[in-house]
């Protein structure tokens, strides 16, 4: 696929449902009494790949593309696998489910591509061991063949579920991973389990199970979850994905005649860090018919093309766009002065090191950016031209260089366009038809 310049981007546009939220529809719903159905659910690999792991716990899971059907038989009515569960690419099955099968009287190893295989999983290992669960991680050169022993952190890995001490833990980094695994967890164990992060990371879980008919109490940077609730089914409307709709928002922002409004998005204000950078930056960006939908709140969002500047992006801002800094980071390039993104480590165990990919691809185009240990600094404003992009398998970082593309002289292609399936598998189309 090749990419050119365009100088119009105008229409609606719906994104597809908020892989965060999805994911937890059929895991909540699994766990759950009775039938769960989930509309807007994101067919997206990643989420695919939840559907396919709880199938294998004894879940009856129906998906007929447009809704999402979960059968739940409550807390303590999984099954033990007779196969490896592979979660794919997605980190977000791998850690949540790992809270739930801690507090299950079975084992189950976990595997999943070559992406997976490198991400940290030590940050669930710690805390789910503290309340009982006991791991062992494989080495990967020649499983599932040969189950060789190894102290590595990563998958794949073995966990031994049974009954769960409850504790209250202290993240070193927010990770809303982290605290569902926890919370999740705690669902298992024998008193009031609490997570107290060092700042508030995105709050799906504790909106949707206290939806479910868990007790849980969130204060300040604190959730608690009481043990052994009975969660009863629900129906769940799955919101547009702001990571989704921030492509668009860039897109709106950066060409020259734009006017983009993208409906029905999840403005949940634990991932709206992309407005708040897109205002701070002089981005012409409203939010449009405020409701709640499912517990969550929704608004249609009006993007303008716009003057941008740069700006610091940094702190309690970063667990709220931490999937959404590539495309910020490009909005920077074509923006007019510097930009700085810092306390953003996180962003070496994503998908890929985004970091150094994110720096690389930028200075392909001809971009003056220089990576950090915890970021970047961008100084905007150089033209930027056509380049060939290494997306190194990560469905974010080639979205956002296809913003960048798009408003670049010259052609720019990609290594592997493909890996947008795991999180919007019709992107490329959805922002062709803007252009048009």
């Amino acid at each position: 696929m090749e990419l050119t310049r365009k100088h119009a981007f105008r229409g609606e546009i719906s994104v597809p449902g908020d892989k965060s939220i999805s994911h937890r529809g059929i895991m909540f719903g699994a766990i759950s009494n009775g039938l769960t159905e989930v509309t807007n659910f994101l067919q997206g690999a990643d989420c695919l790949s939840t559907i396919s792991c709880f199938r294998q716990l004894g879940i009856s899971i129906e998906n007929d593309g447009s809704k999402v059907l979960v059968h739940g038989k409550g807390l303590h009515g999984l099954s033990a696998p007779s196969q490896i569960l592979d979660v794919g690419n997605s980190g977000t099955t791998l850690r949540l489910i790992s809270g739930i099968l801690a507090g299950q009287k079975f084992q189950t190893t976990l595997c999943g591509d070559a992406s997976i295989r490198k991400r940290p999983m030590k940050r669930i290992f710690t805390p789910l061991s503290e309340m009982g669960a006991r791991f062992q991680c494989w080495d990967p050169g020649h499983f599932p063949e040969q189950r060789k022993k190894t102290s590595s952190d990563c998958a794949p890995f073995t966990i031994q579920g049974g009954a769960l001490k409850r504790i209250h833990y202290y993240p070193p980094i927010a990770s809303a991973q982290v605290k569902s695994a926890v919370l999740l967890a705690g669902l298992y164990g024998d008193g009031i389990t609490k997570v107290t992060e060092p700042v508030l990371s995105r709050d799906h879980t504790e909106r949707m199970l206290s939806g479910f008919g868990a007790d849980i109490l969130s204060t300040d940077t604190t959730a608690a979850v009481w043990p052994q609730p009975r969660l009863k089914g629900q129906s769940i409307h799955v919101p547009g994905d702001i990571s989704s709709a921030a492509y668009f928002i860039a897109l709106g922002l950066i060409c020259p005649h734009g006017e983009i409004l993208v409906k029905n998005v999840g403005v949940n204000p634990t991932r709206g860090g992309i407005l708040k950078v897109a205002l701070a930056m002089g981005g012409k960006v409203s939010l449009l018919d405020q409701r709640t939908v499912s517990g969550e709140p929704v608004a249609d969002i009006l993007i303008s093309s716009s003057s941008l500047h740069g700006t610091v992006v940094e702190g309690g801002m970063i667990p709220t766009l931490i999937d959404e800094l590539p495309v910020i980071a490009v909005m920077a390039a074509f923006a007019e002065g510097t930009t700085v993104i810092k306390d953003a480590q996180e962003l070496k165990v994503k998908e890929s090191d985004r970091i150094a990919t994110v720096t690389e691809n930028l200075k392909a185009m001809g971009a003056d950016v220089t990576p950090t240990e915890d970021g970047m600094v961008i100084r905007g404003g150089r033209p930027l031209h056509g380049a060939r992009i290494k997306t190194y398998g990560d469905h974010r970082v080639a979205m956002a260089f296809a913003v960048a593309g798009v408003n670049a002289d010259g052609e720019t292609s990609f290594d592997d366009e493909g890996c947008v399936t795991v999180s919007y598998p019709g992107f490329f189309e959805d922002m062709g038809r803007l252009g048009e």
